[in-house]
């Protein structure tokens, strides 16, 4: 019986250091708006998104139509703000287990990442899930599946972005994207 996953993530935000309750830009809201047009065709059965506001925006209108999955949100890089954002994550994604002071490692991030994947294809088994998340999340759980999906992958990532993942049971076959037609 196949599966299939859509992991988003999110459209353009408007930068505060509120991790949970960042919006989407107007630029967000419009390209949410494609995205969840675009879901809607593709027959999306459950959604479920990471708790923090610009994700589950980007796949749904309202917070109250999605199941909200804290093993979702978006990797913590550290407990404060890293001086160098590029070369913080030069750092994390060269070094698989290593992570800042409050932070969380590449493997760590993958391990949750997967952990909630795993139990959304024990759940609904023939479904089609939208999944609204974090591109370092997505792109790291996604590459435990398929190595294509990578550093260089997530450096290029645009917001946002929809992978159409297809499973049999818990056997991954396949990832395609998704165009959003602006």
């Amino acid at each position: 019986m196949l599966t299939t996953l859509y992991l988003v993530r999110h459209a353009h935000t408007i930068y505060t250091p509120d991790e949970r309750n960042r919006t989407l830009s107007e630029k967000g809201y419009s390209d949410a708006k494609i995205v969840q047009k675009l879901l809607a065709t593709e027959q999306v059965d459950s959604y479920i998104s990471s708790p923090y506001r610009r994700a589950w925006e980007t796949i749904v209108s309202d917070a109250s139509t999605a199941i909200l999955d804290e093993r979702l949100r978006e990797r913590q890089i550290a407990a404060d703000p890293v001086d160098d954002f590029q070369e913080a994550m030069d750092r994390l994604w060269s070094y698989e287990e290593y992570q800042f002071p409050g932070g969380e490692s590449n493997k760590a991030a993958r391990k949750r990442g997967l952990d909630a994947l795993q139990d959304i294809l024990t759940a609904y088994p023939g479904k089609r899930v939208a999944i609204g998340t974090h591109g370092n999340l997505m792109v790291l759980t996604m590459g435990h599946y398929d190595n294509q999906f990578d550093y260089a992958f997530w450096k290029q990532l645009p917001m946002p972005a929809i992978w159409k993942l297809t499973f049999d049971g818990q056997q991954y076959i396949q990832a395609e994207p998704l165009s959003i037609q602006k």
